[in-house]
């Protein structure tokens, strides 16, 4: 295909024998095997059919069958998953972790910074670590760049910015702690993918001392390729989402209704766990007071006042948990959906201007009009944001299904316990009531 006579900048065109089918679309981060490049660009059945997340033949992510026998099995479950992510971690070569949250006060603002250390073994990188601070804004500043510079891509969402005044506090250490943890999964997930964790904006945002200097090049760094997506204006109207693609829309829509319901009825049940750990606080003491007043049953009653308390801790422990691992699962997973479906709309509005052009091209008197190189650059444009898109999408659904498992078998050890250390609270008070003194 011809590049066309484009000026300084120009983005390169992919190879192109003309128009084809979406399934037709080989992609260059596809496996090797036509087998595995098959399966890579046919649609994933998720996308179609959504999967129950009690799968009858539970396996971990990298085959191994599951023994779901024994309830009691889920913490060796978790630890044969984390074994599984030790794995995965010999095959890579960027690790970057998010610590040390410190708070900074300062006269105009109060703000929390956070510790990202790099460990490389990439030539890129002119040391094997880095250990640099940045704060939220500066995490913001990169996932923009990314939008900008990758447009083709799924960049992994960042945490909300703001918060309910009142609800929580921005500064208390377990809204810090739990920013803290999504911050580090942010910047994993961008680490882990074959093209954003070779983007020039990662790179800087990993090893610069001083960032607000590289911000103030503001668009100077922008690829031409994003800046094409970026300024496409909505004068185009797309006739009809491809097959494939509409099925990705459809599945996305369902998937965030169902985990904005799942996330609203967490958040109830945390708040009527709350409120009947107050009631069960006020209950246990009753019997130890009664117990002041009745000698012969004081030890019984002491018995059931401590089994109460020692239930009241782990219901806190068993609400805490899902506060501070599972909510954040779920929301994190709804703003990944509002991601991949923008990257959706951008891939429409490329197709659509696409679609105009190649109609004004047939529209001419010409008998065989010749095809115009921005014609066939914006061809290429499409079949770019296909191919990455689809690629994305199903890396998306392995790591989903892999922390939905994670998150799913958590729930189910944390429960366990809970049950476990109320039963062994009201067990305990069992031989109390039964060693009654013998009357003479």
């Amino acid at each position: 295909m011809s590049a066309g006579g484009g000026g300084l900048g120009t983005p390169r065109a992919l190879p192109s024998s003309g128009p084809r089918a979406l399934r037709d679309m080989p992609h260059p981060l596809a496996a090797s095997s036509s087998e595995e490049a098959a399966a890579e660009l046919t649609p994933s059945p998720d996308l179609l059919l959504p999967r129950s997340f009690a799968d009858k033949d539970l396996s971990l992510p990298n085959g191994t069958p599951v023994d779901t026998s024994s309830p009691a099995s889920s913490s060796s479950l978790l630890n044969r998953l984390q074994l599984d992510d030790d794995l995965d971690a010999e095959t890579r070569d960027l690790f970057v972790t998010v610590d040390d949250p410190k708070k900074h006060i300062c006269t105009m603002e109060t703000y929390i910074t956070y510790r990202v250390t790099t460990k490389t073994t990439r030539a890129e990188f002119d040391l094997p670590e880095y250990s640099v601070r940045r704060r939220y804004q500066d995490f913001d500043w990169l996932k923009n760049k990314l939008e900008e510079s990758q447009p083709t891509h799924l960049i992994p969402p960042l945490p909300e910015k703001f918060v309910m005044k009142g609800v929580v506090d921005r500064f208390s250490e377990e809204f810090v702690e739990t920013r803290r943890k999504a911050l580090d999964k942010f910047l994993k997930r961008i680490a882990d993918h074959p093209v954003l964790s070779f983007n020039e904006h990662f790179s800087v945002f990993l090893t610069a001392k001083d960032l607000n200097a590289y911000k103030k090049q503001g668009m100077a760094l922008l690829s031409k390729m994003g800046e094409s997506v970026k300024y496409v204006t909505g004068g185009y109207k797309l006739r009809s989402r491809p097959l494939e693609f509409a099925a990705i829309g459809d599945y996305l829509d369902t998937f965030v209704l169902k985990l904005g319901t799942i996330d609203r009825i967490a958040q109830r049940i945390i708040k009527e766990e709350l409120e009947y750990l107050v009631e069960l606080r006020e209950y246990g003491p009753v019997y130890s007071t009664w117990g002041g007043l009745e000698v012969e049953l004081a030890e019984p009653l002491e018995g059931v006042s401590a089994c109460i308390g020692n239930c009241c801790t782990a219901l806190e422990e068993l609400s805490d948990d899902m506060t501070e691992d599972s909510l954040p699962v779920l929301r994190e997973y709804i703003l990944y959906s509002e991601s991949m479906k923008n990257v959706l709309k951008k891939r429409d509005q490329v197709q659509a201007e696409y679609e105009a052009k190649l109609e004004a091209v047939a529209l001419k008197k010409e008998e065989r009009p010749k095809v115009p190189a921005d014609v066939e650059k914006c061809q290429d444009r499409v079949e770019c944001f296909n191919a990455d898109l689809k690629a994305d999408m199903e890396r998306w659904q392995n790591n989903k299904r892999q922390d939905f498992r994670q998150l799913l078998m958590g729930m189910a050890d944390k429960n366990i316990q809970y049950y476990e250390k109320c039963l062994t609270a009201w067990e305990s008070i069992i031989p109390l009531l039964q060693d009654k003194p013998e009357t003479k």
